[in-house]
C-alpha cells in the first residue's frame, strides 16, 4: 500500500538547540536593579542545568588543576596567578557557547590558550603585581610593630600579645581593602577580553567602573552566596558541586545583564 504523503514523519527529528539572542553590547556597562544580585544565582543556576554533570565534571577538574599547580613551590604559586585567567576564560567561552545553542565540552576549559592567552597571561600578571605591592605595602606598615614585639629578647607581656593580635587584624582589614579594587578591575575583565576582543587595560578599567555601577546587587550576590557556602560546607562540602558550578557561572550571568541589553 503506498504510503499517505500527508502523513506525520515517523522517524524522529531531533529538536534543534536552544540559543538566546546576543542582544546589543553596551560597551561600558550599564547600572542594573539591587534585586539582580539574586537573579545572577537564580539564572545561574538555570543556567547550569542544561548540563549540569557537565559542569560538574568542568568545575572539579578547574579545581583540580588548581590545587595540582599550587602544590609546585614558589613556581605553582607565579604560574597559579598567571594561568587562573587562562582557564577563567576558557570558562567564560563554554558558557558563551552553550548560551549560543551548542554543546559545553570540558574542552572549553582550555579554549584560552587558543583565544588571547597572551592578554589573558597579562592579566593574570597584573593581578600578581598588585598583589604582592599590596603585601608589601601592609609588611612596611605593620611589620615593624609585629617585629619589634618578636625581636624584643623577652616574653611578649599580655599588653604586647593583644597589640600585636591588634595589629595583624588591622593589617588584615588593610589587605581587604586594597584587594576590593583589584577583584573590581578582574571581575569582568576576562569576559571583555574573550567575548568583546577587548585590550587588558581598558578591559580592567571597564570592569572596575561597571562594578561600581553595581554595588549593591553585588552586596545581594555576595551574602546570597554567602548563606549558600554555608548550606554547601555542611554536608562534608559536597553541596559545592552544585554551588561551584553555580558561582562560576553567575560571573558570566552577571556580565551578560551588566553589558547585554537583552
Amino acid at each position: 500500500m503506498a504510503e499517505n504523503p500527508y502523513a506525520a514523519p515517523r522517524s524522529h527529528v531531533a529538536d534543534a538547540p536552544t540559543s538566546l539572542p546576543d542582544g546589543d553590547f553596551i560597551p561600558e556597562g550599564r547600572g542594573v536593579a539591587t534585586g539582580n544580585g539574586w537573579r545572577w544565582i537564580a539564572d545561574a543556576w538555570a543556567f547550569t542545568g542544561q548540563q549540569r554533570g557537565t559542569f560538574i565534571g568542568v568545575f572539579l577538574l578547574f579545581m583540580l588543576i588548581g590545587v595540582v599547580i599550587s602544590v609546585i613551590p614558589i613556581i605553582g604559586t607565579i604560574a597559579g596567578a598567571l594561568l587562573m585567567p587562562v582557564f577563567s576564560g576558557g570558562f567564560i567561552l563554554g558558557c558563551d557557547a552553550l548560551r549560543r545553542g551548542e554543546r559545553l565540552e570540558v574542552g572549553h576549559l582550555f579554549a584560552g590558550f587558543r583565544n588571547h592567552a597572551g592578554k589573558l597571561i597579562a592579566l593574570g600578571g597584573i593581578s600578581l603585581a598588585f598583589l604582592l605591592a599590596m603585601v608589601l605595602i601592609v609588611v612596611l606598615i605593620f611589620g615593624s610593630t609585629v617585629g619589634m614585639i618578636f625581636l624584643g629578647g623577652s616574653e611578649p607581656s599580655p599588653d604586647e600579645v593583644m597589640a600585636m593580635f591588634a595589629t595583624i587584624m588591622l593589617a588584615g582589614l588593610v589587605m581587604m581593602a586594597l584587594s576590593i579594587p583589584l577583584y573590581m578591575a578582574m571581575w569582568f575583565a576576562g569576559p571583555l577580553i574573550v567575548l568583546a576582543q577587548s585590550d587588558v587595560v581598558p578591559a580592567l578599567k571597564t570592569s572596575f567602573f561597571a562594578c561600581l555601577k553595581n554595588i549593591l546587587p553585588f552586596l545581594v550576590w555576595g551574602l546570597a552566596l554567602m548563606i549558600l557556602a554555608i548550606i554547601a560546607t555542611i554536608p562534608l562540602a559536597l553541596g559545592w558541586l552544585l554551588l561551584g558550578p553555580v558561582l562560576m557561572a553567575s560571573i558570566y550571568v552577571s556580565y551578560r545583564d551588566i553589558f547585554h541589553e537583552i
